[in-house]
C-alpha cells in the first residue's frame, strides 16, 4: 500500500484529545489529589475522582484510538500511523479473543516525513499487525526507517508487563536518527494489541512450566524475527521485557548483535521464590511501582549514588553493589545480593498465587476501574505535561481491560514480590556463548556436525537512578558474565580471541526510576544512540 505523507487527511483517529477531567486536576498547582480525594482510606491513591472515573468507563475509548493519541505527540510526526486490526471497537459485555482483522480499510498506510518538515529526515513511519502462524497469533508492530540510505541495522524494543509500545513514544524519533538503523517496537504477544489467544501452561514440572511461559513469548518473537527476514538485530528489553530478551538469546543464539536490558526483572536469586512452591515470599520493593511519584524521581538526585557512577558504569559502584559481586565471586559465594525489601500486602500476595492479575481487577471494577488505575497513572506519568500525562492514563487503561492473555504467565515466571523462579543470575553468562545448530537453535551437544560457537555479544544493563529494581543483581550479571569470557578465553584459539566481541557494563540513567526509557528519555536516547553506533563501527570494522 503506498504511502502517505504527514499532509494527507484526516480520519476518526487524528484528533488530539481534548484534556480531560484528570488532566485539569493535574495541572492545578497542587499537581496532586483534591482535598475531597484525600479522604478516606484509599483517597489519596486514586487520584481520579468518581464522576471521571465512571464518565471515562463509559466512553470505552478502544485501545486504538489511545494509541494514536499518545503516538501524536512523537515530535515531527503530526499524524501518526495507526491500523485498527485490533483494538478498534471498545471491549464488549461479551469475552473477546480480540482477533485480527483482514479488512484492508483497518490497516494503515506508511506515513512519510520529509527534509523540510523533519530535521531528521525524511523517515518513514509505519503501523501493522504481523500475523504469525496458529490460531490468533498476532503482534502489534510500529516501526521508524530512514529514507534515501541503505538500512544496516536493526533495534527491537520489547515493552514490560502489561504496558504497550506506546510507552516507547518519547524515544522512537531520537532513536530513529542514527544512520543505517531502523527502529521497531512490538507489542508481546497476549498484550498490548497484539492478539490475545488463551495462555495455557500443560506440564505439571515446575522448571518445564517455567519454560512453556518464557517460550510462549519468546517463539512469538522469534517467528516474527524469520517473517521479517532480520538475520541480525539488536534487541532492547524493558523489565518483563528484558527477562524475555535474555531468554530469547539463550534459546535462538547467532541472531543479536547487541543485548540491551533496561531495568530488567528477575535478575537476582530469592531462595523462596526458588524453592518454595507456595506461598511464595511476601516482600519486595514491587510496591515501589505503584507507589513511588516519578515527578519527585525526576527532581532529586539519589545522593547515595555517585555522579561517576551515573552512565560510566565501567570503574565505579552504586551502592557497592559492583564490589560485593566481585567479593562474593571471588569467595565463591553465589548468593547474589538482594534488594530492599518491603512488606508485599498478604492479600496481592494471595491473589497472585492464585494468577489472579492486577487487570483481571481492573476489569471486575467496572466503572470503577478507570479511577483504580489513576492510582498508578498518577504517580508513574506525574513528571510529564498534564494532556500527555491524561493521554498515557486513557492508553494504559485501554490496556488493562483487555481480555486477560499474556498476563497468566507472570505467575508462572516470577513469584510474588518479582523475584524470578527461574532467577537469571543463574544463565546470563551463557548469553554469546551458546553453540549453534544449522537451524538455528540452541543446543548442549556438541556431536552435531555444522555447528559453532557464538563469539560473545556486548550486554548493556541500564537502571534508573531512583530505581526500584536491584541494581546489585544487575552488578552480579555484569560479573558472572566477564567471568565467563575470561574461562572462555583461557582456552581459545588466537583466532577466537581476535573475533570475541563478548563484554558486559551496567549503565546509570540519573533522575529516573524504573521506566528509565521514560524518566530519564533524554539521557536514555542519548545512551542508546552510542550504544547503536557501537554496533554500526564493529560492522565495519568487520
Amino acid at each position: 500500500m503506498a504511502a502517505t505523507t504527514t499532509n494527507g487527511s484526516s480520519d476518526d483517529l487524528q484528533t488530539r484529545p481534548q484534556q480531560s477531567p484528570l488532566a485539569s486536576k493535574r495541572a492545578q498547582q497542587s499537581n496532586g489529589p483534591t482535598e475531597e480525594n484525600r479522604k478516606g482510606k484509599f483517597g489519596g491513591y486514586f487520584t481520579l475522582g468518581y464522576k471521571e472515573g465512571f464518565n471515562q468507563w463509559w466512553a470505552n475509548i478502544p485501545a486504538a484510538a489511545a494509541e494514536h493519541a499518545v503516538m501524536s505527540y512523537i515530535p515531527y510526526l503530526r499524524k501518526p500511523p495507526t491500523h485498527m486490526q485490533t483494538g478498534s471497537a471498545p471491549p464488549s459485555t461479551n469475552v473477546s479473543t480480540m482477533s485480527v482483522s483482514d479488512a484492508p480499510e483497518k490497516e494503515a498506510p506508511p506515513v512519510r516525513t520529509n527534509s523540510i518538515a523533519d530535521p531528521f529526515g525524511p523517515r518513514q513511519w509505519h503501523s501493522q499487525m504481523v500475523k504469525l502462524t496458529g490460531k490468533n497469533r498476532a503482534l502489534n508492530e510500529f516501526s521508524v526507517e530512514r529514507l534515501e540510505e541503505p538500512q544496516d541495522h536493526s533495534l527491537v524494543m520489547l515493552h514490560g508487563y502489561g504496558a504497550g509500545l506506546g510507552f516507547f513514544y518519547k524515544n522512537f524519533e531520537g532513536l530513529s536518527r542514527v544512520p543505517g538503523w531502523k527502529i521497531y517496537a512490538l507489542d508481546l504477544l497476549g498484550m498490548g494489541r497484539s492478539s490475545r489467544p488463551p495462555f495455557r501452561v500443560h506440564s505439571k514440572d515446575r522448571q518445564q512450566s517455567i519454560m512453556e511461559a518464557e517460550d510462549w513469548f519468546i517463539d512469538a518473537l522469534e517467528e516474527w524475527r524469520v517473517k521479517k527476514n532480520i538475520d541480525r538485530f539488536t534487541l532492547l528489553g524493558h523489565s518483563l521485557g528484558g527477562y524475555m530478551a535474555v531468554a530469547y538469546s539463550l534459546k535462538y543464539p547467532g541472531h543479536l548483535n547487541k543485548l540491551i536490558l533496561a531495568s530488567p526483572v528477575g535478575i537476582p536469586e530469592d531462595p523462596y521464590a526458588v524453592n518454595a512452591e507456595m506461598p511464595d515470599p511476601s516482600t519486595s520493593t514491587l510496591t515501589n511501582e505503584y507507589t513511588q511519584d516519578q515527578e519527585a524521581v525526576i527532581e532529586q538526585s539519589n545522593s547515595k549514588v555517585p555522579d561517576a557512577a551515573k552512565t560510566t558504569g565501567d570503574n565505579n559502584n552504586f551502592l557497592n553493589a559492583r564490589s560485593k559481586a566481585q567479593n562474593s565471586s571471588q569467595s565463591g559465594d553465589d548468593t547474589t545480593p538482594s534488594a530492599p525489601r518491603k512488606p508485599l500486602p498478604k492479600w496481592l500476595t494471595y491473589l497472585w498465587d492464585a494468577n489472579i492479575s492486577p487487570f483481571s481487577l481492573v476489569r471486575w471494577a467496572g466503572p470503577l476501574g478507570p479511577r483504580f488505575v489513576s492510582g498508578w497513572t498518577s504517580r508513574r506519568f506525574s513528571h510529564l505535561p498534564p494532556d500527555e500525562a491524561q493521554a498515557l492514563h486513557t492508553y494504559a487503561y485501554s490496556l488493562f481491560k483487555q481480555r486477560g492473555s499474556g498476563e497468566y504467565a507472570l505467575a508462572y515466571i516470577l513469584a510474588p514480590g518479582a523475584f524470578a523462579r527461574s532467577p537469571l543470575i543463574r544463565r546470563i553468562q551463557g548469553v554469546g556463548r551458546q553453540m549453534i545448530t544449522p537451524n538455528g537453535s540452541a543446543t548442549s551437544s556438541i556431536a552435531e556436525a555444522q555447528q559453532r560457537r557464538e563469539n560473545g555479544i556486548p550486554v548493556v544493563l541500564m537502571y534508573g537512578e531512583n530505581d526500584w529494581m536491584d541494581i546489585a543483581g544487575g552488578y552480579a550479571a555484569e560479573q558472572k558474565m566477564k567471568e565467563e569470557k575470561e574461562r572462555f578465553l583461557r582456552s581459545a584459539t588466537a583466532e577466537e580471541r581476535k573475533d570475541d566481541l563478548g563484554a558486559a557494563k551496567c549503565l546509570i540513567i540519573k533522575k529516573a526510576g524504573h521506566h528509565v526509557y521514560l524518566d530519564g528519555w533524554e539521557e536514555f536516547n542519548e545512551v542508546m544512540r552510542k550504544e547503536m553506533m557501537e554496533v554500526s563501527g564493529q560492522s565495519r570494522d568487520r
